[in-house]
């Protein structure tokens, strides 16, 4: 028996991103020739979804944020593009978008640890099982396009399968030699410089990608500097199998601080930052081999073997828990809004991270009919490790940068992942059962302890992670789908294992139960629409204690959680519609939340004893909308303007809305800003000439207190231009 998939190739599981065809193009010239007339070479690589042509066939709530949309819209850091993305809740940090702190249907945002990252495939962050956090974050200019998948289909990537995965698309190399310079410049010092080239020679693809960006962050005594490489050969190996390598080479020069403001700061200058000797430099080295193998058009094994080194020294004159090294007059002074000089402190803490990742990940994809039922079946294992080396350095002047050891920890994981999923295709109906097992070993290493002999300490955990998925076509064009499946995060290393004494904390692991329920229809050209009702049972929410009531940076059990709401997403294409030169287009992301709350026996941590069932989560806004209006012409003019709002928000468990002095608690106040960028296409010069403005109002709005007061980017005007060779 032998079939091939639907023609919108690229449903919610492993793609058939090479087939013999190309295969056989990559392996010889003469082949070759005709890949060239036809598209770029394709390349071995794991997508979630695949193209937007591919979401009619997708068992749960998708979107793909595309390689036009990104550009036209020029956004300026991965927080704009996924802001486009109905569900998805991004929050600013520096300015710059160098670490978004990214929350799906409610989800605590801080530093993106309750989401998947992937880039290709391939687990982005330096510590996916034992510290989930993303203190890096590649550029947005070096991705293609943006996958984000939040129905029962995540199950095959994991570990974490509570919110959605994120998967960022590289480009591939281009048919023909060639590639671009882009160059943009704007206030606040910004300046952006890309320079791309590749082509396919012999069967064989190369595409290499450099990236200069600097620029002032959001508040004064704030500025970054980062240099990101790339490079992606694609390798003909024959007629059945085809060979991607990537290597990546990032680097940030920061000086960029950890403290958040007081009230009487804010209400001072909202931009000012008193802490000039903060810094964050890091560096990453990454690289990964995709190998794909056809054994027959129904039988395909795509293996992924990945590694990175993340180091990253963040010095810090203060931050939420070390004020005090200041004493109890900084701190006072501070709340009090008179102005303070860290540097007479004479002192600064180094934390210092290094991190050492990498696995290997085979994934076989069969079209079968075992059950008397056409069938795709998905399986894989994955082997992952990690090592976090800890230090920090306490040092005795501002400019310090070593010091007096008080933090030297080693902390590893082993991971071993197993999974299935099958498609029944039954005529209109689709059926996709499928199941994870995640299986995790800790362990950390407290080498200061016991006057230096140490201190260790193991534990593990496993977790079977079932799913399932659906779909009804009832007419061309016009999809339902539904889905139920176990959502999972583990608990990072630090919280499970006692750092003196080397024993086990009670600390679980996010468990859920999250359902969908949805239609996704595009009943002509030029109209889309996705609407969705969600619903996630928690049995259990881990909160950090910074932002679930306390002031320390402790993860906590928040026991039972409820979140339930709906999503909208719509795009209209007057052009499309009416096959016009000229096209009106509008494009809108809502997500409205009405519960995301306490509703198991849960006391707080701020004041104790305090019952906060039934209260409202830390950092979920009841409603969120990106909308888009705007205006393009064939010849190459495109000009567009965005709205994003925000609606109020909590700080901590017990919806505290008169703020305290520190900043660090207190009702957020709902907020809407307006960007707008304009496009022109000079054909003659093969060059793109753009002008861009966000906060377009110069708006002064906060995004975050848990560290104190975090004022949103100031109004930040860019111009600039891409010329294609």
């Amino acid at each position: 028996m032998v079939w091939h998939k639907r023609e919108e190739v690229g449903d919610v599981f492993l793609r058939k991103k090479i087939n013999i065809a190309v295969l056989m193009a990559l392996a010889c010239p003469a082949g070759m020739a005709l890949a060239q007339e036809a598209k770029p070479v394709k390349a071995p690589t794991v997508e979630v979804i695949g193209t937007r042509e591919a979401l009619e066939s997708i068992p749960g709530s998708a979107e793909v944020v595309d390689k036009k949309t990104l550009e036209n819209s020029r956004v300026f850091t991965t927080s704009e593009a996924l802001r486009k993305v109905p569900g998805v809740n991004v929050r600013d940090e520096e300015g710059l978008g160098l670490r978004p702190n990214i929350g799906i249907r409610g989800l605590n945002p801080t530093r993106s640890s309750k989401v998947l990252l992937l880039e290709d495939g391939i687990p982005l962050a330096h510590s996916p099982y034992g510290d989930n956090a993303t203190y890096y974050h590649p550029p947005i200019d070096r991705f293609d396009r943006i996958e984000v998948l939040k129905g029962s289909g995540q199950i095959l990537y994991g570990p974490q399968t509570i919110g959605g995965v994120i998967n960022y698309i590289t480009p591939l190399p281009p048919a023909r030699p060639g590639g671009s310079i882009a160059l943009t410049g704007g206030n606040r010092d910004y300046f952006n410089g890309r320079f791309n080239y590749g082509g396919t020679w012999g069967g064989n693809g190369l595409l290499f990608d450099y990236v200069r960006k600097q620029g002032d962050g959001a508040r004064d005594n704030t500025h970054s500097e980062l240099n990101d490489a790339n490079v992606k050969a694609v390798l003909g190996l024959g007629a059945k199998q085809a060979l991607t390598l990537r290597g990546n080479y990032y680097s940030e020069d920061s000086n960029v601080t950890y403290s958040g403001l007081t009230e009487a700061e804010y209400a001072a200058n909202p931009r000012q930052n008193p802490f000039k000797n903060d810094f964050m430099n890091a560096k990453r080295y990454g690289a990964s081999a995709t190998h794909e193998f056809v054994f027959s058009d129904n039988v395909i094994l795509t293996t992924n073997l990945y590694g990175s080194i993340f180091q990253r020294d963040w010095w810090r004159q203060s931050s939420t828990t070390t004020d005090t090294q200041c004493g109890g007059a900084f701190t006072t002074n501070r709340n009090n809004g008179v102005a303070v000089n860290p540097d007479t402190c004479n002192s600064i803490q180094g934390r210092l991270r290094n991190y050492y990742t990498w696995g290997v990940e085979p994934r076989l994809r069969v079209n079968h009919g075992l059950f008397g039922v056409r069938s795709e079946a998905d399986m894989g294992v994955r082997a992952h490790y990690e090592t976090q080396d800890r230090r920090q350095e306490n040092g005795n002047t501002p400019s310090s940068r070593t010091g007096s050891i008080v933090e030297d920890n080693e902390r590893k994981n082993q991971a071993y992942s197993a999974f299935v999923q099958n498609r029944f295709l039954i005529d209109k109906w689709t059926v996709t059962p499928g199941v994870r097992v995640e299986s995790i070993k800790y362990e950390r290493t407290n080498r200061l302890a016991n006057s230096g002999a140490g201190v260790s300490g193991k534990t593990d955990l496993t977790q079977v992670i079932p799913g399932i998925g659906a779909t009804y076509t009832p007419v061309k064009n016009t999809t339902l789908f539904a889905g139920a499946h176990r959502g999972f995060a583990p608990p990072r290393t630090e919280d499970v294992i006692n750092n003196t004494t080397g024993g086990t904390v009670d600390l679980g692991a996010e468990k859920s139960w999250n359902y969908e329920l949805g239609v996704r229809s595009q009943p002509r050209a030029g109209i889309s629409a996705e609407a969705t009702l969600f619903r996630m049972d928690f049995q259990n929410q881990i909160i950090p204690a910074s932002l679930a009531g306390g002031a320390g940076a402790a993860l906590t059990n928040a026991g039972e959680t409820l979140h339930q709401g709906a999503e909208l997403g719509l795009r209209v294409n007057s052009g499309e519609v009416m096959d016009s030169p000229h096209n009106v287009y509008l494009q809108a992301a809502y997500t409205y939340l009405p519960t995301a709350k306490f509703t198991g026996a849960r006391t707080s941590n701020i004041t104790s004893g305090a019952n906060v069932s039934g209260n409202r989560l830390p950092y979920a806004p009841e409603n969120l909308l990106t909308t888009t209006l705007g205006y393009a012409h064939a010849s190459g003019f495109d000009a567009r303007v965005e709205a994003v709002h925000v609606s109020d928000q909590f700080s901590d468990d017990v919806n505290t809305v008169t703020p305290t002095a520190n900043g660090q608690r207190g009702q957020i106040s709902g907020y809407t800003i307006w960007n707008a960028a304009v496009n022109y296409l000079v054909k003659p010069l093969n060059t793109t000439l753009f002008l861009t403005a966000k906060n377009l109002t110069d708006k002064t709005y906060i995004v975050d207190r848990a560290r104190g007061i975090l004022p949103g980017s100031p109004r930040l005007v860019q111009a600039g231009f891409k010329y294609t060779f």
